[in-house]
């Protein structure tokens, strides 16, 4: 197959990563202003930002709150089944899938959500994913003393989860923005940098594999500051395979770029679906009628 024939992708996938308050979740709820619907997934109440917009965006946001702690790790088992594509029931209450207590007690209080059906502008947001690794670990470790030290093998099953979880992102033919903290690790080189904060520092090293764009958030001189190039801040691994820098926007800096791009290629095949079908149909117009008429009317003469 030639590369001309591939058809590119519609749906991008983003990471957002930095310190906490440094605008992470404020940059992303923009989006809503900017006229896209959100799917929000709150895992760790960072869902409060969203009261801030207008009443207008508020409306283009529906929002699953899954109340994940220690003791009721349910951030991954939710997650991990939303991100397979099927139909799932979710209960408000507790975020669980199928919950069988709110079934008995609640049974309105059930969200039906399928991700692979969504439509084509709307965008899923994992807010934030540092806490499913975390939520990973915790319902590995489920049952064991506070006190328990993990093992090197429950780094490696919490690796394999993430892996699962992220792998299903990035094949994903939804538009995806991923939330996560920040954490310093060493490259293979030696150096050391700023990444998404996803599990272990072997594991987060190589976290932007799964992504298309890598956006970095950060407070300088008293403001919040992002970047998306590959070379925003050699201290931070940043990227875009669109070449989107949102540092170019100081002002106004926002994620719709990274989103309008696969918007114009949907409307576009949209637009050549449509020109095709109208090709093929016949063209009936009463000429070509009354031409039919006189040639029959010539045949009958003869």
């Amino acid at each position: 197959m030639k590369l001309t024939s591939l058809a590119q992708r519609k749906a991008s996938h983003v990471i957002v990563y930095g310190d906490p308050k440094t605008g992470k979740s404020t940059l992303v709820s923009r989006l809503a202003m900017e006229g896209h619907p959100l799917l929000w997934i709150s895992v760790d109440n960072g869902h409060e930002v969203l009261f801030k917009l207008p009443a207008d965006a508020q409306e283009n946001i529906n929002i699953l709150v899954l109340p994940d702690t220690k003791d009721f790790p349910i951030a991954l088992d939710t997650c991990l089944k939303l991100v397979s594509g099927a139909e799932l029931s979710i209960c408000n209450l507790h975020g669980q899938v199928s919950c069988s207590h709110c079934k008995k007690n609640n049974p309105e209080g059930f969200e039906t959500v399928c991700l692979s059906t969504l439509p084509q502008n709307t965008i899923v947001v994992f807010d934030h994913i540092s806490q499913i690794a975390d939520s990973a670990m915790n319902f590995i470790l489920k049952g064991k003393e506070d006190t328990y030290k993990p093992e090197w093998e429950h780094y490696r099953i919490q690796g394999t989860l993430m892996n699962k979880f992220l792998t299903n992102i990035q094949q994903a033919k939804y538009n995806v923005v991923c939330v996560a903290h920040v954490t310093e690790t060493e490259m293979e080189d030696g150096s050391k940098k700023l990444v998404p904060q996803i599990g272990t520092t072997s594991f987060s090293r190589n976290a932007g594999k799964y992504f298309d764009h890598m956006v970095y958030c950060h407070v300088m001189n008293k403001s919040h500051r992002f970047g998306s190039a590959t070379t925003y801040q050699t201290s931070v691994i940043t990227g875009s395979r669109k070449d989107i820098a949102i540092e170019d926007d100081k002002e106004h800096p926002s994620l719709a770029a990274f989103f309008s791009e696969g918007e114009q290629i949907a409307a576009k095949q949209v637009e050549t679906t449509t020109v095709k079908e109208v090709v093929a149909k016949p063209v009936v117009t009463s000429a070509t009628d009354a031409a039919k008429a006189r040639l029959a009317a010539m045949k009958g003469s003869k």
